[in-house]
């Protein structure tokens, strides 16, 4: 579970400072050549990315959208890629695997066409697929250029980006172990009297200095705000005798995300938030264990929601068991009901129950796991039993 609205923080000096800005070109020409495969079988002619996760996934971009046209150009029929940019934003790509890679680069200036550049040698009309968070602003000029509206590239970009290859697991441990490092220091920060934004402060500052490149996202929901799933920080001081979430995480390089919550208690808690919390551990560890290939995520949902369910807290658990991560913190494959996508080797999501009294308290658990040839690993190893600070 994360909410958006983070905090932006300086590059680490820390554990992670070290580790490469992106990877080998070998990666992304294999991923190049399987989004044309994927393209192709989906019968389109190209696939169109602007900047943002899909571009960084296909290219180590981290190029920005603006205004002007930045775009990938990925034929189906296994010819060289292009990149269209504006000239003045060359330097974006000097740090991505473009020039590595061969690929054509079409850079223009403006009173040129960008759309005209981006259709040159696909047929018209073309059938095309873009990127889910490409602008309405190029969607419409591109439409008017292919003679034909595109296709979200949804369905070629999932089989891709929801498998994690090794080096993208590996960048996931790294970022469980951060964000590990961050929960285990939290008896330093969390206390009453303290407010939930001095607490998130912290906590943002810590995140960096164990080992990523942000803060993307701190939730403390301190006694009655842990109710609310999506809570991020107020001005509320925290009591002796809160029950409080903490859910956070952030991009480790080269962009791939910690996401990891537990929930601590100011003393010692009363006999029914311990009692209900105990059904929750046990509801987190059952989603857990349920997961391995070819089982469906509604399923992994139902391993968590049926152990609630018996206990009659069915109706406080009030969202998915998770969500998949990796460049965007929320992605495919999504672990709720409906969803009957059958988990593969190398998926990674979140696990994360949670059980909310309005106007009391909440409590969440959530590890990332990978799916393994047998099971599962999770990328977390912080005990997920209600931790008690202070007296």
């Amino acid at each position: 579970m994360s909410s958006h609205g983070g905090s932006a923080s300086t590059p680490s000096d820390g554990p992670e400072a070290q580790a490469p800005a992106r990877f080998p070109t070998a990666i992304y020409a294999e991923r190049l050549r399987r989004a044309a495969e994927l393209t192709a079988a989906a019968g389109l002619n190209a696939l169109l990315i602007t900047p943002g996760p899909d571009l960084r996934y296909l290219l180590g971009s981290r190029a920005d959208s603006f205004e002007r046209l930045t775009c990938l150009v990925i034929p189906a029929d296994g010819s060289t890629a292009s990149v269209v940019v504006p000239r003045l934003e060359l330097a974006a790509l000097g740090d991505s695997a473009t020039a590595e890679l061969g690929l054509t680069v079409r850079d223009w200036v403006d009173g040129v066409d960008p759309y005209a550049l981006v259709a040159s040698g696909l047929p018209s009309p073309a059938r095309t697929a873009v990127a889910d968070a490409m602008p309405a602003l190029h969607v419409i000029p591109l439409t008017a250029a292919f003679g034909a509206p595109p296709v979200l590239a949804t369905d070629v970009l999932r089989e891709l980006r929801m498998i994690k290859d090794p080096a993208e697991i590996d960048a996931l441990r790294r970022a469980g172990a951060a964000i590990d490092r961050v929960h285990a220091r939290m008896a330093e920060w969390l206390r009453p009297g303290r407010t939930e934004a001095e607490v998130a402060a912290d906590i943002g500052a810590a995140i960096v200095e164990e080992g990523h490149t942000a803060a993307e996202f701190i939730i403390v929901g301190s006694g009655p705000h842990g109710a609310d799933p999506h809570h991020e920080v107020s001005d509320r001081t925290i009591e002796s005798g809160d029950v409080v979430v903490v859910d956070i995480g952030g991009p480790v390089e080269p962009g791939y995300n910690s996401d990891s919550t537990r929930t601590y208690c100011l003393g010692e808690p009363t006999a029914e938030v311990a009692a209900r919390f105990a059904v929750l551990e046990r509801a987190q560890r059952a989603a857990v264990d349920a997961v391995r290939p070819g089982v469906t995520a509604e399923s992994v949902d139902a391993a968590a929601r049926d152990v609630l369910a018996a206990e009659g807290l069915a109706d406080v658990f009030v969202h998915r068991t998770g969500h998949g991560i990796g460049l965007s913190v929320h992605e495919e494959p999504y672990i709720v009901a409906g969803n009957r996508i059958e988990l593969a080797e190398g998926m990674a999501f979140s696990i994360e129950p949670g059980i909310y009294f309005r106007g009391a308290w909440g409590a969440r658990i959530e590890d990332i796991v990978v799916v393994t040839a047998d099971g599962c690993e999770p990328m977390n190893s912080r005990p997920h039993g209600l931790t008690v600070l202070g007296d």
